[in-house]
């Protein structure tokens, strides 16, 4: 059984080579099945996608993608899954912390008859801040997503080809892989691996990306517009009866000066409110714009041999 290893690559000059020796040297001990890796370059910087080229040409079981620009994780993993031709696709990393040495386990707990299986980590390697970034992101996901309590999500993931076939069908020119696998199937399973520390380099996610990731979710829900509803009609409400409050208490107690600085604060409160909603708005409509003029996904400048055709 051929499983297709897609790893989008940025910055990963110094740890791509290593990925693919030990991945490949798991294979050797899994009988009956085989590997294939879609190294996808997201217009690294560095010399990530030469190395790439060097890897094509000393295994035929490599096959590599630069992009013309950068698109990011999610879009790099979409152009993967396009090219992808295995029975089961794996997603990981391209810096060791999703370790080679922990996909036996998702191979089994996936044989077990899964669509979809994530690797867990047992303990993350990650640093606080980040540890944290994936926490929100988990709770805002089971929200947003209405992704079950019981399921954990990460970069290590293993998917059949039936999943893969329905989730490149999708070209919104800002993916969320993961809430796509979601859509698509509920026989996901979840197995504990261990989470390597980092051996070269820092994340490459900035503030500003990990913001506009968590934004994709605005292609997947409606939650937002209905939260915003439901204080919109609460606010309404609460100023309807505030409204009530001060005419009685005028009626009753003439003398009471007007509250100047509460209309202040009660102007501010509904004016940002006003904004915020029209934010969301504005979010979903972009959704909307951007994939209606064409946005892509990805565009591939290259690829190191005919299987950069898509399949």
């Amino acid at each position: 059984m051929l499983v297709s290893i897609v790893i989008p690559c940025y910055n990963s000059e110094k740890s791509i080579r290593q990925v693919v020796d030990l991945t490949l040297a798991e294979f050797e001990r899994l009988p009956g099945y085989e590997c294939e890796f879609v190294l996808v370059d997201d217009c690294s910087p560095d010399g990530t996608y030469a190395e790439i080229r060097r890897l094509a040409a000393e295994h035929p079981c490599v096959h590599g993608i630069t992009l013309m620009r950068n698109f990011g994780q999610h879009n790099g993993i979409m152009c993967g899954l396009n090219h992808a031709r295995g029975d089961l696709v794996m997603g990981m990393d391209d810096d060791l912390q999703t370790h080679p040495s922990q996909i036996p386990a998702l191979i089994r707990k996936m044989e077990e008859g899964y669509d979809v299986v994530y690797g867990v980590y047992r303990q993350s390697a990650n640093g606080p801040i980040k540890n944290f970034t994936s926490w929100l992101n988990r709770v805002t996901a089971q929200k947003l997503l209405e992704r079950p309590r019981d399921i954990e999500t990460s970069n290590f993931w293993l998917i059949t080809r039936a999943v893969r076939d329905q989730v490149i069908q999708y070209r919104n020119y800002n993916p969320y892989v993961e809430a796509l696998f979601g859509r698509m199937t509920n026989r996901i399973g979840n197995v504990t691996i261990e989470h390597h520390a980092r051996e070269q380099g820092s994340s490459n996610y900035t503030l500003g990306k990990l913001a506009k990731l968590w934004l994709s979710y605005f292609n997947y829900t409606v939650l937002p517009l209905r939260m915003v509803s439901c204080i919109g009609v609460i606010s309404a409400a609460v100023g309807f009866l505030y409204a009530i409050f001060v005419l009685v208490r005028r009626i009753v107690v003439p003398d009471v000066p007007a509250g100047w600085s509460s209309i202040i604060c009660i102007l501010l409160f509904f004016f940002g409110l006003i904004l915020l909603t029209l934010g969301i708005i504005g979010e979903y409509v972009g959704n909307l714009v951007l994939p209606a003029n064409g946005t892509p996904q990805f565009i591939v400048r290259e690829t190191t041999d005919e299987a950069g055709e898509e399949s």
